[in-house]
């Protein structure tokens, strides 16, 4: 549930944040005064409509876009899920599946609840998920049953599980069965967010359902999000409303002096209101009087009109052909219209990897064999296609490509260390394959590294066809070979390797492994130095163009050496103590002396234009961090690919300390090596027993400001779970605050909101959080702005989002353009705004001191009504909708054109006192002026023009004139609409004064109309003069300053502006471009080669394999299996359902006494 309303909450939850604008309760505070008839000099209704028409149209946007929420929130509800009701599958509602359902799911479905897995179609119960939506990760996991022998007559009792939570990777229950207890885990789990892969059907039961699952207690919740500009405004009230009363006071003291010292005299026949009986009293009511003609120093068309221009700044995102995609036909959406300006403003952008950054394609692109390298190194390669007439290919893969002939010529010459090579990837690895129809073969891999590598061996020849768990067949140049499988040494983090023992046909012994460069260097035999010295290079040359290497070799043992060997690790396997370190042992020892054969470089796809557009941001000042859910090694693969981390970075800090003490200790570390010390307690100690820094002490923002070179920070998940706590949060931020690019590796969805969190929090600045996946739902809804993309990994993430788009790149003109524009356009309009109320309204406080301080206004009534709607509210709205400073083209161009917004530099406090400054001076010369002509000057007939009436005909005609004139000067870009607005708007005021002053409403309406033939005033040449007169003083300053401001000090968009239209500058955004000792590793950029090794793997398979649990029956079998399986399983579930008091659900803590329903 991403909406926020109902339709019970929608009015009072509504009113209530509109309420929390500080403008609406002033207003509406003003309209309890206005009913009050000894105070108001102005109608109520001057007051109510504006208020009613402002919470009416906020309110209808604010349902709008709820009701989207609302829409896409039942496309998700109302998924179908078939559950067991009665013995009999039906149709069901996600929204109305229970705790307690069981649920069958079918290939590709998404799971609609936490399941724990009671059977699967698959032999020994294994079941193939995806997880994309909760880790990052797009390869398949497999979950195993808790028991696979009790299938068909399980009938449980209880199952006591830990309460709802967000830990992604935990689960700890137990079920109670035929009075045994069964201890449940993570892997007896299918966890809302993840998809059915590579499994015919499964069956789950519902453990937590809706808000209780952990997907969406990591999601957070939705939260009311307002701009920076909106907190501004709500001050800026604070401060006018505080002036307001202090005129009110100042005119409040001059009446009680007036009423004191002057009034009496006409008391004889101008008494005193009642219930007034004294100057006291008389003041006191004066206050309230003046408070409410002065209040339009903040009209409440302020905030109509805002919210007309978000709106239409909305649709112009929507609008935008540049953001559409056209493979997908998705065009961007605002989904929120009430952030725009703060697209302008964004300093910090949070990115997950997966489906954001990525494809999720990996291609085989390059690989070097035997210290020759092969793939598009030159330009002159040639694009080979892998096509029907190559025969020796088996079951082709048509979309694969290699670009180099020349190894399709060594695998048909028979090269001996290319076959070996294919050879390597056709057998070390744990795919599993399916024969669908004759000569359709299916991979199914658990990494989508694996798939590439083996979908290339298959493609030049080698084909991997099937495997039992003592054998391995391959079709070697359309042979059929069958390898007898002795071992298979699992991959793990630490080990970043895999190895596959095998006999061959001939009867020889051979290890194959493949793995990190940086590992199996190590473990070469002396012979292959001078391989791996060239194979080194063109490892470097692959790193440097993003790719995921790994190393592959290979070593013959003797039958003696094998059986030596096997009885070490048959004894490290069944070892009850520390059987994971013995095995490592084991591993290590039989994987020496290997022979290098060469390196493949694997293309995880970056999404188009990715790092184009993190380069453009970087030149924005816009600092990008990556998080990401996937593993450290693929993770700064990625950031290297998409430019985040380059060549010149000048060093990359690996943060992966698993306590609390080593983490602290490595952040100093990097603390250290960038310049920066910490002024408290020790800190300035790199580690314990070690030097100090010879840097300074100094508060840490002031040292960070001045550190020089390009630093990168990546931190583990495990490190940035001791590094967001509360007494070393600070420590951490300034540090990858200092950096240039952050990587945050191995987080849940919870610890991406806690980051996006502490720079809130911290920094002052604007942040933005981009994902597609559930995964990214919390740091979408922490984030000041969401934007989700409508990718591979569902719709979540879009559905938590304020901005959704389907490609990264869009990303960019999101911000450079539209928000810029948005933050300029909304500045400008805010200034003007500010301005010409202040001109408008601080008239009446000078003319309080000719008037008696008798709170009588200077304009008639319907002036004071009109003038914020309809004489100056439509050029300012069209300033505020199509304004602009510099063509598109120019903002993506010039990055840098994108500071302002960030420094907050066209809309503060500073900017705002300069409004009200100019709009005070405006009032003086608009009063003054017509005072002191008019109070000497007459008619043609020697009439004299010192009269009340023609004074404020006078005034605000200037006024209308003046404020046009500056709009005028304002307005950076001119439209059909502009001209229209500014124009007409002049004319629609001499249209209307003419009318109002017209004797036919005088004769219809004469109390209502009191300012009869005054407009003919206007054909007095002095009134003219004067009018031109008070235009030219408000006007020519500002000018002069423009002028002088433009010459001595000009910004970057009016250096642009001098360019001429067919002129281009070139972009600057092209160009921008070891082993870990301990827990804190360094890849310094001094001419060492860093390893562009990646592998998305997970650890287990090797021993799934070999037991034969993940094994498929031939046809036959797996349909007689599945057919028996179904059927005994569907009607076990239906003797449960004739007996209710078979089994139960209960949540609790794991220890807690539970009872039996």
């Amino acid at each position: 549930m991403t909406s926020k309303y109902n339709i019970i909450t929608f009015l009072p939850v509504n009113l209530f944040e509109q309420f929390q604008e500080v403008a609406n309760t002033y207003f509406l505070f003003l309209l309890i005064l206005q009913l009050i008839p000894q105070i108001s000099s102005l109608s109520w209704f001057t007051t109510i409509v504006p208020l009613v028409l402002v919470l009416s149209i906020t309110a209808v946007k604010d349902a709008t876009d709820d009701y989207f929420r609302h829409k896409s929130d039942n496309q998700v509800n109302n998924r179908q899920s078939q559950v067991l009701i009665n013995g009999i599958l039906q149709k069901e509602k996600w929204m109305n599946v229970r705790v307690g359902d069981i649920i069958k799911l079918e290939n590709n479905q998404f799971v609609a609840a936490d399941l724990l897995l009671l059977s699967s179609s698959e032999p020994h119960g294994l079941c193939y998920i995806e997880t994309a939506e909760l880790d990052g990760y797009e390869f398949c996991r497999v979950l195993d049953l808790f028991d696979e022998n009790t299938i068909e007559n399980f009938e449980f009792d209880l199952v006591v599980c830990e309460p709802p939570n967000n830990k992604l990777d935990r689960f700890c229950g137990t079920l109670y069965w035929r009075e045994c207890k069964y201890g449940l885990s993570n892997q007896n789990m299918l966890l809302r967010g993840c998809v059915l892969r590579n499994t015919e059907s499964c069956y789950g039961l519902v453990i937590f359902a809706g808000p209780d699952t952990k997907l969406m207690q990591n999601s957070g919740r939705t939260k009311f999000k307002r701009t920076s500009i909106d907190r501004l405004m709500n001050t800026l009230v604070l401060w006018i409303f505080g002036f307001l009363v202090c005129m009110g006071v100042i005119l409040a003291i001059g009446n009680a002096v007036w009423e004191r010292e002057v009034g009496f005299l006409f008391q004889s026949y101008l008494p005193w209101d009642p219930p007034v009986d004294n100057f006291l009293f008389s003041a006191f009511l004066s206050f309230w009087s003046y408070v409410i003609i002065l209040n339009t120093v903040v009209p409440i068309s302020l905030y109509v009109s805002v919210e007309v221009i978000r709106l239409c700044h909305s649709y112009f995102i929507n609008w935008d052909r540049r953001m559409f995609c056209n493979r997908s036909s998705t065009p961007a959406e605002a989904r929120s219209t009430t952030l725009n300006e703060e697209l302008g403003q964004v300093e910090y952008i949070f990115s997950d990897k997966t489906g954001t950054l990525t494809q999720n394609i990996m291609t085989f692109n390059k690989c070097s064999i035997n210290g020759r390298a092969y793939g598009e190194r030159h330009v002159y390669g040639n694009v080979v296609p892998i096509i029907a007439r190559n025969k020796f290919l088996f079951s082709l893969n048509r979309d694969f490509c290699f670009y180099d002939a020349s190894l399709l010529e060594a695998v048909k010459v028979g090269e001996p260390a290319v076959h070996e090579f294919f050879r390597v990837l056709s057998l070390c690895h744990t795919v599993m394959s399916e024969e669908k129809s004759e000569g359709e073969l299916v991979y199914k891999a658990q990494s989508p590294d694996e798939g590439a590598l083996v979908t290339a061996a298959r493609n030049f020849g080698f084909v991997f066809r099937s495997r039992t768990p003592s054998t391995i067949t391959t079709q070697e140049l359309g042979k059929a070979v069958t390898y007898t499988l002795l071992a298979i040494l699992d991959f793990n983090n630490i080990r970043k390797r895999m190895s596959v023992i095998v006999r061959t046909p001939e009867g020889r012994i051979r290890l194959y492994c493949k793995g990190a460069d940086t590992v199996l260097f190590e473990r070469l035999h002396s012979c292959s130095h001078d391989v791996m010295n060239i194979t080194s290079d063109h490892l470097n040359e692959y790193a440097g163009d993003g790719l995921r290497t790994l190393a592959l070799a290979y070593r013959d043992l003797s039958e003696e050496q094998w059986a030596e060997w096997a009885e070490r690790y048959r004894g490290a396997d069944k070892a009850i103590d520390c059987r994971e370190d013995r095995l490592a042992a084991a591993y290590e020892e039989i994987e020496q002396d290997l022979m290098l054969l060469g390196a493949t470089a694997i293309e995880d796809k970056l999404q188009e234009g990715v790092a184009e557009t993190i380069a453009i941001l970087s030149l924005a000042n816009i600092k990008i961090w990556v998080l990401t859910g996937d593993k450290q090694e693929t993770a700064v693969n990625i950031g290297y690919s998409c430019k985040m981390l380059t060549d010149d970075t000048t060093e990359v800090f690996i943060v992966n300390g698993h306590t609390v003490q080593s983490v602290r200790e490595d952040l100093r570390l990097v603390s250290c090596s960038l310049g920066n010390g910490f002024s408290s307690g020790d800190a300035a100690n790199c580690v314990p027993d070690q030097e100090k820094c010879a840097q300074p002490q100094a508060p840490p923002t002031s040292v960070l400001e001045s550190i020089s070179g390009e630093f990168a920070l990546v931190i583990s998940g495990h490190s940035l779970a001791h590094a967001l706590e509360a007494d070393m949060e600070q420590e951490f931020l300034e540090t990858a605050c200092a950096c240039r690019a952050v990587i945050c590796c191995r987080v849940t969805p919870l610890q991406k909101a806690m980051v996006v969190e502490l720079v809130k929090r911290h920094k002052n600045a604007v942040t933005l959080a981009i994902g597609d996946g559930a995964n990214d739902v919390s740091m979408i809804k922490t984030a000041h702005i969401g934007v989700g993309i409508s990718g591979q990994e569902g719709i979540q993430a879009v559905l938590a989002s304020d901005y959704s788009f389907s490609q990264f790149r869009f990303l960019q003109r999101l911000l450079l353009v539209h928000g810029r524009w948005s933050y300029l356009r909304m500045c400008r309009f805010l200034c003007y705004f500010f301005y010409k109320n202040f001109a408008f309204t601080m008239v009446h406080f000078w003319f309080g001191f000719f008037c008696g301080f008798s709170a009588q206004t200077v304009y008639d009534q319907y002036f004071i009504t009109l003038y914020n709607i309809v004489y100056t509210s439509l050029p300012v709205l069209a300033m505020g909708i199509f304004d602009q400073d510099v063509p598109e083209q120019r903002s993506l161009e010039y990055p840098k054109l994108y500071e302002p917004g960030q420094l907050n530099l066209l809309f503060n406090k500073r900017e705002f006192f300069i409004c009200i400054a100019q709009g005070i001076y405006t009032s003086v010369v608009l009063f003054f002026i017509p005072y002191g002509v008019l109070s000497q000057a007459t008619q043609s007939n020697g009439v004299p023009l010192a009269d009340y009436q023609t004074f404020a005909v006078t005034t605000a005609t200037a006024l209308v004139i003046v404020v046009s004139v500056q709009i005028s000067l304002d307005t950076g870009y001119w439209t059909a609409i502009n001209h229209f607005f500014v124009w007409g708007s002049v004319g629609a005021y001499f249209t209307i004064l003419f009318t109002m002053h017209s004797s036919v409403l005088f004769n219809i309406f004469p109390k209502q109309f009191h300012f009869l033939g005054k407009a003919n005033t206007l054909a007095q040449p002095v009134v003219w003069l004067t009018i031109a007169l008070a235009t030219v003083i408000c006007i020519a300053p500002v000018l002069a300053f423009r002028f002088l401001k433009l010459d001595l000090k000009p910004q970057l968009s009016d250096t642009q502006k001098k360019w001429k239209p067919g002129g281009r500058a070139g972009r600057r955004v092209g160009g921008i471009g070891g082993s870990q000792g301990g827990a804190l590793g360094r890849l310094g950029r001094g001419g060492s080669r860093r390893s562009g090794y990646a592998f998305a793997h997970q650890e287990g398979f090797g021993e799934l394999i070999t037991s034969g649990k993940n094994m498929r029956l031939s046809s036959l079998a797996l349909a007689t299996f599945a057919s028996r399986h179904s059927a005994s399983w569907i009607d076990t579930l239906r003797k449960k359902k004739h007996n209710p008091h078979m089994y139960s659900l209960n949540h609790s803590a794991v220890d807690e006494t539970c009872l039996n329903k």
